[in-house]
């Protein structure tokens, strides 16, 4: 059972400093230009346009030079007078006052969403195998929510690479992680790419990167498989399942481990402070 549910990307929040260091909440002040025109929201990787905050318009990845993720930002509400401590920035706010804080430090752990595809908000799966690869950033968007003021960036699932990921996956988030039973009917060898499985529920989507795991003596025994392929479950019977490499022969009873959650940070190169 997982607690509690991820239904979408919402941004990147900063959890802890490599090393277990802690994240005191400590951010940089950068200025916002007057009536800035691009919504601004908690969550998003920015960077810097003659000296004030932009947002990151494409993928983050080597190429570009962010500075940090934005989280929040405070202004004179032009139309009271009155100072606001904001969630996000609202596009064209005429404030000459206004100032972005931003978690700076290279350094920063954060947690973020898996989603299917760039550009996305439908949550997916990464897999054990891509802890210590490379994942590259979904589309950064100025589409996040003026009701929460969480902005929709996350990493994709199925981007794994060694060059042009914006972010090193450093682990998998365990408490939101959907775990789902199933009995092992066939297949499964060492080298097979597949496996025939029953008992799963009808409807149910199973996206790339679920992890393939034997329930051994009640301990999770990880198989080295994951989905390569999404699948959506059709009938209460026989379900084949489209993995990598097997490793460990799958048998009796298997779980399915979804990870809608991983824990990144940026890479060198990509955040601004290690560009020369």
């Amino acid at each position: 059972m997982s607690y509690p549910s991820i239904d979408k990307s919402y941004g990147y929040k900063p959890v802890n400093l490599i090393g277990g260091q802690v994240f005191a909440g400590s951010t940089r002040q950068y200025p916002i230009q007057y009536a800035y025109n691009v919504n601004l929201f908690y969550g998003d990787p920015v960077t810097l346009s003659a000296g004030y905050v932009a947002t990151q318009a494409s993928a983050v990845n080597t190429t570009n030079t962010v500075i940090g993720v934005f989280l929040g930002c405070s202004y004179t509400n032009p139309t009271t007078k009155q100072k606001i401590f904001a969630q996000y920035w609202p596009a064209s706010t005429a404030a000459g006052d206004a100032v972005a804080y931003v978690a700076d430090d290279p350094n920063t752990v954060f947690r973020a969403a898996v989603t299917t595809a760039a550009g996305a908000t439908t949550i997916g799966s990464c897999p054990s195998l891509l802890v210590g690869q490379n994942l590259a950033s979904t589309t950064v968007t100025t589409s996040g929510s003026t009701a929460t003021g969480n902005g929709v960036s996350g990493v994709v699932g199925a981007s794994a690479t060694t060059a042009n990921g914006g972010f090193r996956v450093l682990g998998l988030v365990p408490d939101t992680q959907i775990n789902t039973s199933a009995t092992y009917v066939s297949g499964g060898a060492p080298a097979a790419t597949n496996v025939v499985v029953s008992g799963l529920t009808v409807g149910q989507v199973l996206p790339v990167g679920t992890d393939v795991f034997n329930l051994v003596g009640g301990q999770l025994q990880y198989t080295g498989a994951t989905l390569s392929s999404s699948s959506t479950v059709t009938t209460t019977g026989n379900t084949t399942l489209t993995v990598t490499a097997i490793t460990t022969q799958v048998a009796g009873t298997v779980v399915l481990v979804q990870s809608p959650e991983v824990l990144v940070k940026l890479n060198f190169g990509v955040h601004r402070y290690n560009v020369a």
